[in-house]
Formats: structure tokens, C-alpha cells, sequence
């Protein structure tokens, strides 16, 4: 089984739970290959390969981020004094493709093509979060959805992660697999 899992990651919180779900891939098929690829490298070439493609991306204003809502998030990131390796990695988030432009050029896959989506968001009532775009989108290039879209919390606004979501990604992309 060959598993891709595209992420989009302001400060490391999404990458983090993008490369716990890998492991939890691993742990479930030891044979399995797995590939985590930031979504600014993940061309149609990555993607169609994939028997599962699992996607996720930070909540921003309620939904999956956009231009204008990467480049608040980073603006807001460089000004925090302690905060460089966040503000750095935000920048270069910035600069590349979001999810959103991402999607439309994701080729239309056969039906039998699995997918998930996920997403890191805070625990505030009426946030949001990005995961039921993601999946929308993913069953809209005809990918079969075989979970629900699943939501890992951040402490504020840049994180750190709560305690216990890369247990629960790992065990979320273990029942994946």
C-alpha cells in the first residue's frame, strides 16, 4: 500500500500531526510507504501514485486557509519575539501554493482511490475547521472519503499541540490503513 499525506503547515503544529499519521500508517502496515510531503512539493505526480491520500491543513477563519488569511497568520507570527522558527516556517508557507490553489490542480482520480482529510484547529466554540473542505474536496476529484474528517487541537492560535494528539494521529492514521 502506498500512502501520500499532503499538508500545509503555518507553524508546525500540522506537520507534526501529518508525520504522526505517517507513523501510525507504519505501525498498522510496516510494509506500507509512506510519503509526507509539504504541500508546496506535492505535484500530480506524488498524488497518482497514491492508494490513500490523506490531506490536512490549519483551520483559518473557520475553514481551509487562504492567501490573505496565510499571510495575517504570518504577519502575526514575525511579530512574536521567541517565536523565529515558527515566523520562518510561516513564511515560506506564504510564499508557496495554500491547499486551496493546490486543489485545483489535483487531477480527477478513478473512483477506488481513497482519501481522508484532517486538520489541527483550536477548541473554541464556533471556530471551524478546514477538514470538511478538505474532504469536500477530495470527493468533488471523485476520491473515495473513508473516514470522517478528523480535527487535532492547538493551544492558541500558533499552538503547541494539546497533550495527547500525536497519540491520537498516530491511532487515527493506524485505523487508516
Amino acid at each position: 500500500m502506498h500512502t501520500v499525506i499532503v499538508y500545509e503547515s503555518m507553524y508546525g503544529n500540522t506537520r507534526e500531526i501529518a508525520e504522526a499519521i505517517a507513523e501510525g500508517v507504519h505501525q498498522a502496515d510496516p510494509a506500507a510507504a509512506v510519503d509526507c510531503i509539504p504541500v508546496a512539493e506535492a505535484n500530480a505526480d506524488a498524488t497518482r501514485s497514491a492508494d490513500l491520500l490523506v490531506v490536512g491543513g490549519p483551520t483559518h477563519m473557520h475553514g481551509m486557509s487562504s492567501g490573505l488569511s496565510r499571510r495575517m497568520a504570518a504577519s502575526a507570527e514575525g511579530h512574536k519575539e521567541g517565536h523565529e522558527e515558527a515566523a520562518a516556517e510561516a513564511r515560506e508557507t506564504v510564499e508557496g501554493p495554500g491547499l486551496r490553489a493546490w486543489f485545483h490542480d489535483l487531477p480527477t482520480t478513478e473512483t477506488g482511490t481513497y482519501a481522508a482529510a484532517f486538520d489541527t484547529r483550536v477548541d473554541m466554540p464556533r471556530s471551524g475547521g478546514a477538514a470538511s473542505g478538505i474532504a469536500h474536496r477530495l470527493s468533488h476529484h471523485h476520491y473515495d472519503v473513508v473516514a470522517e474528517p478528523e480535527g487535532f487541537i492547538v493551544e492558541g492560535s500558533d499552538g503547541p499541540l494539546r497533550a495527547g494528539e500525536l497519540d491520537r494521529a498516530r491511532a487515527w492514521g493506524a485505523g487508516l490503513v
